[in-house]
C-alpha cells in the first residue's frame, strides 16, 4: 500500500514507519524557509492569474499566524505530518479551510525543501561570516598590542627564529580570512533559485520563477531543473567550509592549549573559560580549546556522512537526501558558538611577555643571522658560513649559553674579522626586526600587515 503523503497512521507498524520516515523532527528548523518560500510562491500565483488575490492574502494571512505560533511557542509540531511542509499547510488548512490547498499548486516538495534548505544555508553562509569578522577583529586588537613582543618562532615545534606576537596572531588572520572569502564564494556561486522546478521537470502552470526568486533575494533561477532538484552541492560547500574554518580554530586551540602549560607560561586563561581539576585544586585545565579541538572532528564527520549519502544516488531525488539537513544543522550551529565562545577566550586571555621573552633565549633562535652576517661581511658562502655558525653552536651549548650571549672575545676564536656590531645582531630584537622584507615579522612589516586587514575587514559585509 502506498502511504498518502496526507494521511494519517493507525496500525503499529505504520507508526513505527512514521517514525523512521518523518523528518519534521529536525526540518522545523526550516519553518521561516518555508514560510517565505510560501509567501514568494502565492504572490508568483497571484500574478501570474492562476490563484485569487483574495486566496492568496488569506494564504499569507495565515502563513503570518502560524510564525507567530511557532515563534511563541505555541505550535504543535506532529510526527503525522512527515516534515515541515506538509505540517505547515495542515495547519494552514485549520486556519483559513480549503484556500490552504492552492499553496501547493505548481510546485513539488521536491523544489520546496530544495528551496527551504539553500534559503537556510544562504543565511548561514553570511552568519558566519559575520562571527568571522568580529573573530579577526580580536585578533586586531590583541596584535596592535603586541607588534614588538618577542616570542620564538617554531618550525617542528622546535624554537626556529624570533617573530613577534602580532605577527602571529597575522597568519590566523590569514586563515580566517581565507575561510570568510571561501564562505562568501560559496553565497555567491549558489545564490539560485530552485523553485518552480516542482519535481525534477518543471511545471505546466504559466509560472514566473524570475519574479519569485527576486521576492526572495536569490541572484538568479537554476538553469535545469532535473539537476536542480537533486543538488546538495551548496550543502557540501558549507560543511567544507566549515570543517576547513574548524581546522583553523583547532591548530590555534592547540596552541593555546601549549601555550598555557606550565612547560610554556606564555599565556594564562580565565577563570571564567577554563576549569579545575576534580581532585587537584591547583589545576587549571584549558577545556574550552580542547572541547574546540574536538569539535573540529565532529564537523568533519558531518561532512564525509553527506559525501557518503551523495555518492551513488541517480538523478533526481532519492529519499536518502533527507539525510541531508542534521549534519548541515549541526555542523552551524558547532561553527557558530566555536567562533564566539574563541573570541571570548582571546579577550579575557592574559599575555605572559616575560615568559616569551624569555624563551627565545633558548635554542639559538639567532643562529641564522650570524650565518647571515658572515656571508655578507666576511666573503663566506652562506654553506659555509653554515658550517661554522653550527660549530659556534655547539660551542655555546658546551658552555651552557644562548648564541646571543657569546662575547665578541669567544665569537673571535671562529672568525677573527668578526666586528663588534655582531652582538646587537645576534640579539633577539634585532633578529626580528631584521626580517623586514614584504610578509616578514619585522615590527615595521607587522604594522603594514595590521593596516591591510584593518582595511580589507571594512569592505566586509558586515550588516
Amino acid at each position: 500500500m502506498i502511504k498518502v503523503a496526507s494521511g494519517k497512521s493507525t496500525t503499529p507498524k505504520a507508526k513505527l514507519l512514521d517514525e523512521f520516515n518523518a523528518s519534521i523532527l529536525f526540518d522545523k528548523e526550516l519553518y521561516m524557509q518555508d514560510i517565505e518560500g510560501s509567501i514568494a510562491h502565492v504572490k508568483m500565483l497571484e500574478k501570474q492569474k492562476i490563484i485569487s488575490l483574495e486566496a492568496k492574502e488569506k494564504i499569507i494571512y495565515g502563513l503570518h499566524v502560524i510564525q507567530s505560533e511557532i515563534e511563541n511557542g505555541e505550535y504543535i509540531f506532529d510526527i503525522a505530518d512527515e516534515d515541515i511542509h506538509m505540517s505547515i499547510e495542515r495547519r494552514l488548512s485549520d486556519i483559513i479551510g480549503d484556500d490552504a490547498k492552492r499553496v501547493h499548486t505548481a510546485r513539488s516538495r521536491n523544489d520546496q525543501v530544495a528551496l527551504d534548505f539553500r534559503m537556510y544555508v544562504l543565511k548561514s553562509n553570511n552568519e558566519i561570516i559575520k562571527l568571522l569578522v568580529d573573530l579577526q577583529r580580536v585578533l586586531i586588537a590583541i596584535a596592535s598590542k603586541h607588534t614588538k613582543t618577542l616570542l620564538p618562532g617554531m618550525t617542528h615545534l622546535q624554537h626556529a627564529q624570533p617573530i613577534n606576537f602580532a605577527y602571529h596572531m597575522l597568519a590566523y588572520l590569514c586563515m580566517f580570512k581565507r575561510d570568510i572569502e571561501r564562505f562568501e564564494d560559496s553565497h555567491k556561486r549558489n545564490n539560485i533559485s530552485p523553485i518552480g522546478c516542482a519535481a525534477l521537470a518543471g511545471s505546466p502552470y504559466p509560472t514566473n520563477r524570475e519574479y519569485e526568486a527576486e521576492l526572495l533575494g536569490f541572484d538568479s533561477v537554476s538553469v535545469n531543473c532535473l539537476d536542480t532538484v537533486s543538488d546538495r552541492d551548496f550543502a557540501l560547500e558549507i560543511l567544507f567550509n566549515i570543517s576547513t574554518m574548524m581546522m583553523h580554530v583547532s591548530r590555534f586551540c592547540e596552541e593555546i592549549v601549549l601555550w598555557s602549560s606550565s612547560e610554556f607560561g606564555f599565556v594564562e586563561l580565565s577563570d571564567e573559560y577554563s576549569t579545575s581539576s576534580s581532585i587537584m585544586p591547583q589545576k587549571k585545565n584549558p577545556d574550552v580549546p580542547e572541547l574546540l579541538r574536538g569539535k573540529t572532528g565532529r564537523v568533519n564527520g558531518n561532512l564525509i556522512a553527506l559525501l557518503t549519502v551523495l555518492k551513488g544516488l541517480p538523478l533526481a531525488y532519492n529519499k536518502d537526501m533527507q539525510e541531508d539537513k542534521e549534519g548541515v544543522f549541526d555542523s552551524v550551529k558547532t561553527a557558530k558558538i566555536s567562533i564566539k565562545i574563541l573570541a571570548e577566550v582571546l579577550k579575557s586571555m592574559k599575555i605572559n611577555k616575560e615568559n616569551m621573552l624569555k624563551a627565545t633565549k633558548k635554542g639559538h633562535l639567532s643562529a641564522t643571522d650570524l650565518a647571515d652576517y658572515l656571508t655578507l661581511n666576511c666573503e663566506y658562502t652562506f654553506r659555509d658560513a653554515y658550517r661554522l655558525t653550527g660549530e659556534v653552536v655547539s660551542y655555546a651549548e658546551e658552555i651552557n649559553k644562548d648564541i646571543s650571549e657569546l662575547t665578541l672575545k669567544e665569537l673571535h676564536k671562529f672568525e677573527p674579522s668578526i666586528k663588534e656590531s655582531i652582538i646587537n645582531t645576534l640579539q633577539p630584537q634585532f633578529s626580528m626586526n631584521a626580517r623586514n622584507s614584504q610578509g616578514g615579522t619585522s615590527t615595521c612589516s607587522t604594522l603594514t600587515q595590521l593596516k591591510y586587514f584593518e582595511r580589507w575587514i571594512s569592505k566586509r559585509l558586515v550588516d
